[in-house]
């Protein structure tokens, strides 16, 4: 599995091509952050953003055609203490996190009835998760929820998609001072469902942010999550884990931007593809500003090829305003089996079946260490267990 350390890097197997390419932060997008629609011309495919994207399977998602005429089935369980509020888009906690930064996200701004807004309040410490549901029930749907934390209170939340349908939407995540708080989102989607969202996440001084992206199902699943800082002190980790199946296109877009000193972040994503025109895109964009003295940052991708076939677009890119820092890297690296591995296991009386497995299994076990939620673990291996069902 090739891989390069501080600089980006790609492999090209036999029936897989892994690309990475080095752009600046700055020159990423093609207009400047804004909730208004107009301020964003329809997407062709030649923008920097869009480039991987396969335009004509959005639904129209991205040229203003996609109009609200789904079903989304929405549940909420959450812990005595949590508030959860359906409010007018004039809510002073709406936006706070992050502005819309491609025409899809403008448009699900634009698009939604009301937003649901979740309160964890001051100090409350959760000793149970607090869990969404999202099924889809057809159609195309927009929403915008709000995760408010308030400052030192602790929580776990899990979002969980299921379900068909069209879906845009921005999700907000106000983490406060001292606070904690895990994300675990799970895209399950029905193999025809289309997915994208904006998830911006303010983090606030001395508090700490891990988020982990489960993407599994849907036909295009693109998800753009993004990291600033409210004030020095502040950390956040981003997990994802992917598994991209035949015809299936999925894209995690990340930018964390260290605008405040002292800050830490570290990106893991891990992806496995199999199947005829399986596509994964992974971008990781990190910006350090002048005024982030202190930063400590670095981002990893790696991809596993396990057929011929599948593609994959892996470009970690790194901007670095300051020369006041502790760290800051990156690294990407894609390629099939380690056949090091496999003669080991071999060796020792494994099935060569079963040692593909183990190689998998091993190969996503940090990230499913990271969930720390029992049934999302056992599923997910279970998940991972069915998938690879098809390729070994």
């Amino acid at each position: 599995m090739a891989e390069a350390q501080n600089i980006p890097a790609g492999s090209t197997t036999a029936g897989a091509i892994a690309v990475a390419a080095e752009s600046t932060v700055a020159t990423r997008m093609s207009a400047p952050p804004s909730f208004d629609v107009a301020d964003f011309p329809v997407p062709n495919g030649r923008e920097e953003e869009w480039r991987f994207t396969p335009l004509a399977r959005l639904k129209g998602l991205h040229d203003g055609t996609a109009v609200a005429n789904g079903s989304m089935k929405a549940q909420i369980d959450a812990p005595e203490g949590v508030t959860v509020e359906s409010v007018e888009r004039g809510d002073a906690r709406i936006g706070k996190a992050g502005t819309p930064v491609d025409r899809i996200a403008a448009q699900a701004f634009a698009s939604f009835a009301k937003a649901t807004v979740v309160t964890v309040p001051k100090e409350q410490v959760l000793t149970e998760p607090v869990r969404v549901t999202l099924h889809g029930e057809g159609g195309t749907t927009f929403g915008h929820t709000v995760f408010d934390v308030q400052a030192f209170a602790e929580a776990v939340i899990v979002i969980d998609h299921t379900g068909d349908g069209v879906r845009a939407a921005n999700v907000d995540f106000l983490v406060g001072d001292g606070a904690k708080l895990t994300v675990v989102s799970v895209q399950d989607w029905d193999d025809t469902a289309v997915h994208c969202s904006q998830h911006n996440t303010l983090v606030g001084r001395d508090a700490t942010f891990k988020s982990i992206v489960v993407t599994f199902g849907g036909d295009v699943v693109r998800l753009h999550p993004r990291i600033s800082y409210a004030g020095p002190g502040g950390e956040a980790e981003l997990f994802g884990l992917y598994f991209t199946d035949a015809g299936q296109h999925q894209e995690h877009r990340l930018l964390v931007t260290h605008d405040a000193p002292h800050c830490k972040s570290n990106v893991v994503y891990k992806g496995a593809l199999q199947g005829q025109d399986a596509h994964a895109v992974w971008i990781g964009d990190v910006l350090i500003e002048k005024s982030a003295e202190g930063t400590d940052t670095y981002e990893m991708n790696r991809n596993l090829v396990l057929t011929d076939g599948a593609r994959v677009d892996s470009v970690p890119n790194l901007e670095i305003e300051t020369g006041e820092i502790v760290g800051a890297g990156h690294a990407s690296a894609t390629g099939r089996f380690d056949d090091e591995q496999l003669f080991y296991l071999q060796a020792r009386g494994i099935p060569a079946d079963e040692a593909r497995r183990l190689v998998v299994r091993g190969f996503f076990a940090e990230l499913v260490q990271q969930i720390g939620v029992d049934d999302i673990e056992e599923r997910l291996l279970a998940k991972i267990e069915t998938e690879l069902q098809g390729s070994v």
